[in-house]
């Protein structure tokens, strides 16, 4: 016995202590996979954590308001009531993102509130400043940032044609013409520049009264800023602010214009969520954050709790006689257990501590990531205190605690058999093989069910399918390696010797190689559906975008007003021109008998000769019809609705307004141009203010552009535009995430692959060696290796793709209406992969036997 092991049965305990301690030194390049798997998923469960955990703090930034103790504003929500099958009825609520003001009324109620020192009112409304798009707001406004703005020159403005504009824009004593408002020719005044400030240079500061004039909302304000006495706590105020509100009997300005079952109550908002009244996109987009963090940590979990336990399985099943060997010499049970345990839990400590520790610096770059990519609004901060940076160890327990339930369950056998009986081979069950045919053939059912829905329910059902069947394929792993290799055995073995070689092999080394061909069915089952779903959805969306674009030229910019489409049409040589905008609405409803309220990006178009300038393919009724109070409808939402021409809809567009609206038409571009398509007067009048106008004209034969360049001074004229197309809010998250999840899968898989390969390998290297003692030469050896790896690969390839296509096929005929599309170097980069893993995983093991003129016994 060696020093070492003395020592550690005196510390350990004995036996038990001696037997992990050989165990772990001898099967180091066993527990090497188990510690990378371990490693790998703790950091990538430490990386999400951290990252849910700071969506769950997140807030918006709170800059304008800063300065304020409290800040009234009007309900950036709504919220829909309805009763699920056989419950309780429920609510459930969903972010607006256009701006729900607040009745000018409310400041004299909020001014006599006791310990409010002053009320100042806000505004913000879009002009342009020598051809270039600004923020008009009232000087007033600027005491409640946390630094007033300082004026560099000047004074503020006093009268009505005064304004105070940025550093670099114009000098004291200027005059400037300003558009604002509607953007008509008769909106454009000149105004005395009176001083210049070291705010912001796209911030223009008008007198209070103008500024009010400006925003064209009578008697609407954007928020009140209240400043407290000295020493009055936040909580107080805000209490004693909601008591006046309610009292006075006051809601926002869309109260009248709302649902029965969705109040408008003016909010009081303090600390961290003042900024909730500045950024309006930042609050709703943390629940969708959180629950696609949700959704790509159940699938973390899932793929790491697959490949760890088959990394410790098959750990494991490479000692089964030496386990065996144990229990008949005299071992108990509870020895064996205790050992193993001890054993596999020094490695995954070790492994899920070294995965926490760089869970932090992952979840950093994560953020940035998150952060370039335009994944996260503008406005949302993330916040990250020091105590947030524990939260890794808790997913570090998670995995750890996974390791050893698994290595408990695989050498359970061992553990319970006789010792007399120990050293039979275990021969996989039929209760496994049912279950995993209940398991393929469930999600095959959940496939079919995937094809009637629509939407998010759709993917949920293709993902939940691929998801059972990959489980199912993992259970059936030995009958599936053995009918695969039965399949690939007859062509190879006219490969010449080689050939026939790696064809006895793969026959006697099928249950075997089943653990190996499973993570390469389920890296291939889970990248294809979560590459594929989304690559359908988009290829068949720019395919309708370029089918929809008939317009020759689109004229934007801020130097273009929002009568422009009337003025383009009187040009020379214009045959037609649509304005475009686009924005949001709120679709209420049930998905699975649950209440929902789903957020949609929707386009409004004036509907004059729509067809030649941006065609939706309509298929019922006619897009002419549409104005105020009327909508055309993708076919497949209004198959879903249930609605033709001449029935209503009922919506909330994206300042929680509900409409009841007439259906006019229905057309089939929806994914290029939304479920939904308004008329520009109805969709703009709901959004916070006039969006930048954009105009898509077609030209008569021989007809130049020219002249629209002249007409519209400062604005850009594209000649060549780009298709119209909407995309979700979330799209850019949903992207950045799919590729963390296909990244965090592939390693996983690559982790599996090789451990799996390289200890099957490891445990032929007397097979090898006899080979080249009855007179096979390497390269008929390497050759056939390399064709054992092909067949693992093309086998786990078939396989996955096989049972990805059901589930893929369902939801891309449902939400696309077309087959499945892969982009080709995405299905490149996963055979070439699959190839380097398993050829790598075959090859470099079994060096030691290839190397030399004869081999030589290893030991």
């Amino acid at each position: 016995m060696k020093r070492g092991d003395r020592r550690d049965v005196v510390r350990g305990g004995g036996v038990v202590a001696l037997l992990a301690a050989r165990g772990a030194r001898t099967h180091r390049r066993a527990w090497a996979a188990v510690f990378a798997a371990q490693a790998l998923g703790s950091l990538l469960l430490g990386t999400l954590g951290l990252a849910a955990g700071s969506a769950a703090l997140g807030h918006a930034r709170v800059e304008r308001y800063a300065g304020a103790d409290a800040v009234v504003a009007g309900t950036q929500s709504t919220r829909y009531t309805a009763k699920p099958w056989g419950s309780e009825a429920r609510t459930v609520r969903a972010g607006l993102t256009e701006r729900v003001r607040v009745p000018a009324r409310a400041l004299d109620v909020v001014r006599q509130v006791p310990g409010v020192r002053a009320v100042i009112a806000d505004v913000a409304f879009p002009v342009t400043v020598r051809g270039s798009a600004a923020t008009g707001r009232p000087w007033e406004a600027t005491r409640l940032t946390s630094a007033p703005a300082r004026l560099l020159e000047g004074r503020p403005p006093g009268g009505a044609r005064e304004i105070v504009v940025g550093e670099g824009v114009a000098r004291a004593g200027d005059r400037l013409s300003i558009a604002y408002g509607t953007g008509s020719a008769t909106d454009t005044h000149t105004y005395t520049v009176t001083g210049v400030s070291a705010d912001a240079r796209r911030t223009v500061h008008f007198s209070r009264d103008e500024a009010r004039r400006l925003a064209g909302r009578a008697g609407e304000l954007d928020a009140i800023g209240v400043l407290a006495d000295s020493g009055v706590p936040d909580d107080v105020l805000r209490t004693r602010v909601r008591h006046a509100l309610d009292a006075a009997h006051l809601r926002d300005v869309s109260a009248p214009h709302r649902a029965a079952d969705d109040p408008a109550r003016l909010r009081v908002l303090t600390g961290d969520a003042r900024g909730e009244a500045e950024f309006l996109a930042a609050a709703p987009a943390r629940m969708p954050l959180l629950q696609v963090l949700a959704s790509l940590a159940s699938v973390v979990v899932l793929v790491g709790v697959l490949v760890v336990t088959s990394t410790v399985a098959q750990a494991l099943r490479q000692r089964a006689r030496e386990l065996a060997l144990l229990r008949a010499v005299g071992a108990t049970p509870w020895q064996l257990r205790r050992a193993v345990g001890r054993e596999v839990g020094r490695i995954a400590v070790l492994a899920a501590v070294v995965g926490a520790v760089g869970a932090v610096p992952a979840y950093l770059a994560l953020r940035a990531l998150l952060v370039g990519r335009g994944a996260v609004p503008e406005g949302l901060e993330l916040p990250f205190p020091p105590w947030l940076a524990a939260a890794p160890l808790g997913t570090a327990g998670l995995m750890v605690l996974i390791a050893w339930l698994t290595a408990l369950g695989c050498c359970a056998r061992a553990a319970r058999t006789r010792p007399a009986e120990a050293l039979r081979e275990e021969v996989p069950g039929s209760a496994r093989q049912l279950t995993g045919c209940v398991l393929l053939g469930l999600g095959a059912a959940s496939a079919g069910a995937g094809a009637l829905q629509h939407g998010a329910a759709a993917a949920a059902a293709a993902s939940a399918s691929a998801l059972t069947m990959v489980i199912g394929c993992a259970l059936l792993g030995p009958w599936l390696a053995r009918g695969a290799m039965r399949v690939l055995g007859a062509p190879m073995r006219r490969l010449g010797v080689g050939g026939r070689l790696a064809a006895s092999a793969c026959t006697a080394n099928a249950a075997r190689l089943g653990a190996a061909i499973t993570p390469v069915v389920l890296v291939t089952a889970f990248v294809l559906v979560q590459l594929a779903g989304g690559a359908t959805l988009g290829h068949e969306a720019a395919a309708q975008a370029r089918a929809a674009a008939r317009a020759d030229v689109a004229v934007s910019g801020p130097g273009v007003p929002y009568d422009a489409v009337e003025r383009i049409r009187r040009l020379p040589g214009v045959a037609a021109a649509t304005a475009v905008a686009r924005g949001t609405v709120v679709v209420p409803g049930k998905e699975l008998g649950e209440p929902s309220l789903e957020r949609l990006p929707v386009l409004g178009v004036t509907p004059r000769s729509l067809a030649r300038t941006l065609d939706p393919a309509v298929r019922e009724g006619s897009t002419d019809g549409l104005r105020p109070g009327t909508v055309a409808v993708g076919t497949d939402r209004a198959r879903t609705l249930g609605v033709r021409p001449g029935d209503h809809v009922q919506l909330r567009f994206g300042d929680g307004a509900e409409a009841r609206l007439r259906v006019v038409a229905t057309y089939e571009r929806a994914l290029a141009l939304g479920d939904f398509l308004f008329s520009y007067e109805e969709l703009t009048r709901h959004m916070t203010a006039p969006p930048p106008v954009r105009v898509l004209a077609a030209l008569a034969p021989g007809a130049s552009p020219t002249s629209l360049s002249t007409a519209f001074p400062g604005a850009r004229v594209d000649r060549d535009p780009v298709p119209e197309r909407v995309r979700a809010e979330d799209q850019a998250l949903g992207d950045v995430l799919t590729a963390v999840a296909v990244t965090a899968i592939g390693g996983f898989t690559v982790i599996a692959v090789l451990s799996t390969l390289t200890l099957i390998s490891v445990g032929r290297g007397p097979e090898l060696r006899q080979l080249r003692l009855a007179g096979a030469d390497r390269r008929r050896l390497r050759r056939m290796l390399l064709l054992e790896s092909a067949a693992t690969a093309t086998a786990g390839l078939s396989l996955g793709t096989a049972t990805a296509a059901l589930p893929l096929l369902a939801f891309a005929l449902s939400a696309a209406g077309r087959l499945p599309w892969l982009p080709p170097g995405q299905g490149a980069l996963i055979v070439a992969v699959v190839v380097l893993t398993t050829a790598s995983a075959t090859l470099l093991p079994a060096r030691g036997a290839l190397r030399g003129r004869y081999p030589v016994a290893t030991r």
